[in-house]
């Protein structure tokens, strides 16, 4: 099969060429504050089943199952995150990196 970035030859279907993963690698590290979205979606699916729910007058054990959601919330969010990022990175589209002022 052929690499879908640089048309190179590649064993699997759905990975690209080594050189590739490696760009890739480089050019996602600059964006490594994506994580943050994630663990917050998932705090707040916890939060939301771990306190509220008990202050409702359901079970604990009802509670205690949104720890598991707040868990699928954060790898839902992390990989639509990580497909949004590949698409990006194949188009070739610059995203601004994040920045500290300069106190001027």
């Amino acid at each position: 099969m052929k690499c879908a970035r640089c048309e190179a030859e590649v064993a699997d279907v759905r990975r690209w060429c080594l050189q590739c993963e490696r760009d890739y690698d480089l050019w996602s590290r600059r964006h490594a504050a994506d994580i943050v979205y994630s663990a917050l979606g998932g705090m707040v699916v916890v939060l939301a089943a771990g306190m509220l729910v008990p202050a409702l007058g359901v079970s604990w054990l009802f509670a205690l199952s949104g720890v598991f959601a707040g868990f699928g919330t954060i790898i839902g969010i992390h990989r639509f995150n990580r497909q949004r990022r590949r698409k990006q990175f194949l188009r070739g589209a610059a995203v601004p990196r994040a920045y500290l002022p300069t106190g001027r």
